[in-house]
């Protein structure tokens, strides 16, 4: 047990004490807080910013109208036009798409902001295989929440007691529409439309609808919406997976000592990603009013995306040459220890490149949600609410089919790095156009490995009780308290890890015969033998890269999805035999919380005080390598012996806020705040899958990633004050300050662990040793200020802007991850009654993405351009066209230094048209 008490806590609790006992006599008529309702685009930013004005707390307010009105795809697009907050087209660092997927604040990770969907934690997966198995978790994938179930999006950049504990440096609430609050008995919206995606070249259909009905008394009413939207995506990039150094006892630095502790690429290669996205969803949303002073809700949402994929990768294999002794020509460059520029000769035997082909069919992510409310006014002094919901989220990946070649043996390779631009390399006489055969270009199967049936479930089941007593004692307005319970849980369980495999003619797998040219006895089929290789080819795309520069191979073969899932009936997928527990775990979390909160509001001033007490129950389970000999021990895994090991923990954490709102004039607000947030590590963090990349050579060291179950609570003492200045209608000026220091903050380090091997380096198994990427607790710190300019020009016209400085530092001097110093955006505006049209920019600084593969990663600056015409035609009838990406943004990464690239992507425009009727 962890118990932690704070002098903010302490001090906010003698204010709650010593205000209970002045109040418990007061019997004065309620104070009921008003609602804003915001409809129209001009009509929008003004109440937007009323909302803005009126709440005790620093909070940012995005309606559905303002939301429509731009190309917003999902609920991120629209947050990137918010000041202070961050978002990602990346869960990790699997490399920027085109869809923004992750969202965050003031220079922090995604982790530590709260994503709520009415208030409650919302459950999600992530379709790609890499965050499925990774150490991505705690946070939402933005993917799966289209804009279209969008009433409104509160941003909340301070906290208060009655707020679910969750974000450390804040949280975002996404709320739905209700029936109760439509003016007609009967709506209806549909929208309907295409997008063109120019990188693929491909359009796809845009459906989605709205039917809303209440009674005439306004007492019932049903509200269903759905949605239904394909479109292909096609990312061209470079890749540089990882840095090694030359060691004294390489054929490089014994030739050259200059080179000795070098660093050099791993692998280069050019990256084609290939896919079809279909999501598809809706929301049911029923609320009644039986009397007066009681009503009930009901909400059900879904969202599924099919996210079919297929990535390829023709690489130059830098850990291969250096491995194996070759040494760089004369004249090579070494530029910040980094071997930037290098040429080796053709040696016979050598191999100079590696091809992967990895196909996943079925990999999807879904998000569920249902809650039940209940609100029960007994008096005009007393207000409670119960509230009861589920939540669950789905990441799959049932199958990859995989083939890795080795390629271009015995023909030179030479690279010459451009700093985070696309690198200039070659695989010296290899012809990339086609696979050809083992006689003729040295092709042959390295290995087929790849994760199977995975499928991960992240769920919460949540019950909460909540009231206000409205006093009106003085300054002294209403006390709202509460209580929560909640049971979160996240589990991978099965993981078969499949490989290259003997067929005999039965259909079953038979052991290898490694003395056979084709590792397969006679008879049995072998994925070895090219007379079981795919027949014919196709290429990549003839633009592939075209916008990336650089010079390096970018005619490609390869097989189809179709091709490689036959070939991949040569494996061995036993679910038994080929578990691989070191990726399996569980975690369940449960938290229970109760708070109290006092609400003051005078002519002059007004805010808000309140203690929050939660306790944190973690139970986690992992797979561990065991010995055999152990009575507890699994034998079955050819992965070897392994056992459960469970790790429990309880912490119990108060978290203290306080706001306060001063009206200096009637145009001029300031704002001050404090308060003790808590976020949990991610799921993942703390049960951690152990994700593994061999080494290139036998006795070589391999990287990977894991978890640790101890991982505790992060916890952060945050700051902030602001100074708003509503000088005209739909204007504001504002300029803020704001200081988090953050306990337990989740940095990565590194641990060297070993672990059973089956690859092409060590066809029979053996134990390897890894350097794991590990989260740690550390502490951290983070300080900034955000400033901000909105103002309408005359009736048509207006504009905005947003700047945001973040400074993080943490304990070891090591980057803070997800930090951009620098976060801007600018916009204009048109609207009259017949046309709109808007354009956005938005610009985010380079900052820390986390280890990969032992490295550094780092993102690039990065800008985008998106932009919204709109007509309307009548009353029932507009149409619009949205541009995203216009400026076709390059998206680039690189490791401790920019002379150490790591990738970079072009994911091109998308351009939708949409039809929208209303009746």
């Amino acid at each position: 047990m962890k118990f932690r008490k704070t002098p903010i806590a302490s001090a906010v609790a003698i204010v709650l004490m010593s205000t209970v006992l002045s109040v418990q006599a007061q019997e004065t008529d309620p104070k009921v807080l008003d609602t804003v309702q915001v409809k129209g685009i001009r009509g929008s930013i003004e109440k937007s910013l009323d909302a803005k004005r009126e709440d005790d707390t620093r909070v940012e307010v995005i309606t559905s109208e303002d939301i429509g009105k731009m190309p917003d795809k999902n609920v991120a697009d629209s947050l990137a036009r918010v000041s202070g907050v961050n978002i990602s087209a990346a869960s990790a660092n699997e490399g920027a798409f085109d869809e923004n997927d992750r969202v965050s604040m003031r220079g922090t990770s995604p982790s530590l902001t709260q994503t709520l969907l009415n208030g409650h934690n919302v459950a999600s997966g992530d379709w790609f295989v890499l965050n499925q198995t990774g150490t991505v978790g705690r946070s939402v994938s933005y993917s799966l929440l289209p804009s279209e179930l969008v009433d409104k999006v509160v941003v909340k950049k301070s906290s208060e007691a009655s707020l679910v504990e969750g974000g450390a440096v804040g949280s975002i609430d996404i709320i739905t529409r209700k029936p109760l609050q439509f003016t007609e008995n009967f709506t209806a919206e549909v929208s309907l439309g295409a997008v063109y995606a120019d990188q693929p070249g491909t359009t796809d259909p845009q459906l989605s609808a709205l039917f809303n009905w209440k009674n005439d008394a306004g007492r019932a009413g049903v509200m269903v919406q759905a949605f239904s939207e394909q479109r292909h995506l096609r990312r061209d990039g470079q890749e540089l997976l990882g840095y090694d150094t030359i060691k004294a006892t390489d054929g490089a630095g014994m030739a050259h000592a200059d080179l000795i502790g070098v660093y050099y690429p791993v692998l280069i290669g050019s990256a084609l990603f290939e896919q079809e996205r279909k999501r598809t969803g809706g929301l049911i949303t029923a609320e009644f009013k039986p009397s007066d002073t009681t009503t009930l809700g009901f909400t059900y949402f879904t969202s599924n995306m099919d996210a079919a994929n297929y990535n390829r990768n023709y690489m130059l294999w830098g850990s291969r040459i250096i491995g194996s002794g070759l040494v760089p020509n004369a004249g090579y460059v070494v530029k910040d220890n980094t071997l930037v520029s290098a040429q080796f000769a053709a040696v016979a035997g050598k191999q100079y490149g590696i091809y992967d082909q990895i196909s996943r069919p079925d990999s999807s992510s879904n998000s569920n949600f249902f809650s039940f409310d209940a609100k029960w006014e007994p008096s005009e002094k007393l207000s409670l609410t119960a509230q009861v919901g589920t939540s669950k989220g789905n990441g799959k990946t049932p199958t990859q089919d995989v083939a890795e070649w080795d390629v271009a043996k015995g023909t030179g390779a030479g690279w010459s790095l451009n700093g985070v631009g696309a690198a200039d390399w070659n695989l010296g006489s290899n012809v990339s156009s086609q696979p050809g055969t083992p006689a003729t270009s040295g092709i042959g199967l390295d290995w087929i490995f790849g994760f199977q049936d995975i499928d991960v479930v992240d769920k919460e089941e949540w019950l909460q009780f909540d009231g206000s007593f409205f006093a009106d004692n003085g300054a002294l307005s209403s006390i709202d308290f509460g209580v929560r319970n909640a049971e979160h849980s996240r589990k991978l369980g099965q993981v078969t890890a499949q490989g290259p495999a003997c067929i005999n003619v039965l259909g079953d797998v038979v052991p290898f015969d490694w003395g056979s040219p084709t590792y397969c006895p006679a008879g049995a089929r072998s994925p070895f033998d090219p007379a079981n290789w795919p027949s014919g080819f196709e290429n990549y795309p003839s633009d592939f890269g075209s916008g990336l520069g650089g010079s390096f191979p970018r005619d490609i073969w390869y097989y189809s999805p179709e091709q490689l899932a036959q070939y991949n009936d040569m494996t061995n997928r036993d679910k038994v035999s080929r578990y691989y527990f070191p990726a399996s775990y569980g975690l369940e979390e449960g938290s229970s919380a109760a708070y109290a909160q006092f609400n003051f509001k005078t002519d002059k001033w007004s805010g808000n005080v309140g203690l929050r007490y939660v306790q944190t129950r973690e139970e986690i389970t992992n797979y561990v390598n065991a010995n055999p000999a152990d009575p507890d021990a699994d034998t079955s895994s050819a992965f070897g012996a392994f056992k459960t090991v469970v790790t429990e923990h309880t912490y119990n954490d108060f978290l203290p806020s306080a706001n306060l709102r001063l009206q200096l004039t009637d145009d001029l607000v300031a704002r001050f705040a404090a308060s003790r947030t808590l976020t949990r590590a991610d799921y993942s963090a703390l049960a951690g899958a152990v994700s593994l990349s061999p080494p290139a050579v036998v006795g070589g060291i391999g990287s990977g990633s894991g978890g640790n179950p101890d991982l505790e609570p992060i916890l952060s003492t945050n700051f902030d004050a602001t100074l708003e200045w509503y000088f005209a209608p739909k204007s504001l000026l504002s300029g803020s300050v704001f200081y988090m220091d953050i306990e337990n903050y989740i940095a990565l380090g590194h641990e060297t662990k070993s672990y059973f091997t089956i690859d092409q380096q060590h066809p029979q198994g053996t134990f390897v040793d890894y350097v794991l990427s590990v989260p740690v607790n550390s502490n951290a710190k983070v300080k900034g200020f955000e400033l901000a300019y909105e103002q309408a020009f005359g009736e048509n016209f207006g504009g905005f802007a947003n700047f945001t400085y973040a400074d993080g530092s943490t304990e070891d001097g090591s980057d803070m991850l997800g930090t951009s110093k620098q976060t801007y955006n600018l916009g204009a505006w048109f609207e009259n009654d017949s046309f709109n049209a808007r354009v956005n920019y938005t610009f985010r600084s380079s900052f820390y993405s986390g280890l990969d593969r032992a490295t550094a990663f780092y993102q690039d600056d990065v800008d985008t351009v998106s932009a919204s015409l709109g007509y309307k035609i009548n009353d029932n009838f507009t149409v619009s066209l949205d541009g995203l990406n216009l400026n076709n943004p390059k998206t680039a990464y690189y490791a401790e230094s920019q002379e150490r690239p790591r990738s970079i992507y072009e994911n091109g425009r998308q351009y939708y048209l949409t039809l929208r009727m209303k009746f």
